[in-house]
């Protein structure tokens, strides 16, 4: 397998995003070139022991983490209580 050279805000990103349970590994795959074994070994090269466990043990057989498993087709689950953003903007406060 050939390594692919990544920075360190890279790996930071794939780990949050494997994390992530609503966000597949086709994602990944698309944005970082990394198929979901690849996506394994870095979770389990980057992370404690226990931690890669847990991961592995939330991530398997999760059916969002798998864009053929999901029972959504396009855009992502989005629940009836949660708020509308209008015209994607966003208030800052100074």
């Amino acid at each position: 397998m050939i390594q692919k050279e990544l920075s360190i805000r890279d790996i930071d990103r794939i780990i949050e995003m494997a994390w992530e349970d609503r966000t597949p590994f086709d994602a990944i795959l698309l944005q970082f070139g990394l198929k979901e074994q690849e996506v394994i070994n870095l979770m389990r090269r980057e992370m404690k022991p226990s931690s890669f466990r847990m991961w592995r043990k939330r991530v398997q057989g999760r059916k969002t983490k798998h864009s053929k498993k999901r029972t959504f087709e396009e855009g992502r689950f989005k629940c009836s209580r949660q708020k509308q953003i209008t015209h994607n903007k966003i208030s800052k406060r100074n």
